[in-house]
């Protein structure tokens, strides 16, 4: 239950990271309520798991699912370029997070 609910936050990571770009410097209300509630929800799922997965591990895969899921969604919308460096890079930091599930 614990890993579930750590992916969800890493997911919810994504979410908070990319209402804090729409926000425009919180000058959007929409995407800073996003912001805020993503960002809340994600820290206490974080926290819950840390009940039960060691710190390291629980930041290293919040923070990598977060990061893969937040440059994904910005290639799809355009903001960033999808480069063969910046992908191959980022399904690196998606094999680590797998690899930090797999020795856990």
């Amino acid at each position: 239950m614990a890993w579930a609910i750590l992916v969800l936050s890493g997911v919810l990571e994504a979410v908070w990271a990319t209402a804090l770009s729409a926000s425009n410097g919180f000058k959007k209300v929409v995407p800073t309520i996003v912001f805020i509630a993503g960002m809340a929800l994600s820290m206490v799922g974080l926290a819950f798991a840390m009940k039960t997965i060691p710190v390291g591990t629980a930041y290293a895969v919040w923070v990598g699912i977060g990061a893969s899921l937040t440059v994904v969604v910005a290639i799809l919308r355009r903001q960033e370029r999808a480069s063969a460096a910046r992908l191959g890079l980022v399904f690196g930091l998606v094999a680590c997070v797998v690899g930090l599930k797999v020795v856990s």
